[in-house]
């Protein structure tokens, strides 16, 4: 698989702005993963999250940026790109399938003003326009009623529910599907650049 290509410029709807990560965000990335609500949903393993865990976490993503399997990106204020909101990715990239995974997640004092939204309708287009992907999955707890309710407003449908489908925080958890086919969006509905 080959390099993806990078949003750029950054993708944005003039609300919110998708970028690559930078040096300069560590701090605010590991206050984010600090958050209790975020380490309840979406951190897998107990390990104490660190400034030298969260390289190791970019190293990594470069990597398979690299490959093509997946691209993490920054969530950031449209208007001042240096206030980073949260983080989202497409990832688990099968260009074959032509199908792929979307996530996200957002600092508390981002949350209720339908960032995470705008960020997977962004994510979504630009996974169907630019990769080709014909399905894009999300993800998340069946107890994470907020990323249950940004599934549905971003136009995803429920599958259903994956019983003990993966390793988290020491056990089991169950995993609810949400799936989005181009044809589920509507061209009225596209972010629109500003």
């Amino acid at each position: 698989m080959a390099v993806l290509p990078v949003p750029d410029p950054p993708l944005t709807d003039g609300v919110v702005a998708l970028r690559l990560w930078q040096a300069s965000d560590i701090e605010q990335r590991l206050a984010g993963y600090a958050d209790p609500e975020f380490q309840r949903f979406s951190l897998s393993t107990s390990e104490p999250v660190t400034a030298a865990r969260l390289r190791q976490q970019a190293d990594q993503e470069e990597r398979e940026w690299e490959r093509g399997e997946k691209l993490s990106l920054a969530i950031v204020d449209a208007t001042d790109p240096s206030q980073v909101w949260g983080g989202c990715s497409v990832y688990d990239i099968d260009l074959e399938q032509q199908r792929a995974g979307v996530g996200y997640w957002l600092v508390p004092q981002a949350r209720g003003r339908g960032a995470a939204s705008r960020t997977v309708r962004l994510l979504a287009y630009w996974a169907f326009d630019v990769l080709g992907i014909a399905r894009l999955e999300l993800t998340c707890a069946p107890d994470n009623i907020a990323s249950q309710r940004v599934a549905v407003r971003s136009g995803f449908f429920l599958e259903g529910i994956m019983r003990s489908y993966m390793r988290f925080q020491g056990g089991r958890r169950d995993t609810m599907l949400f799936s989005l086919l181009p044809e589920d969006l509507h061209e009225a509905d596209r972010p629109r650049t500003e």
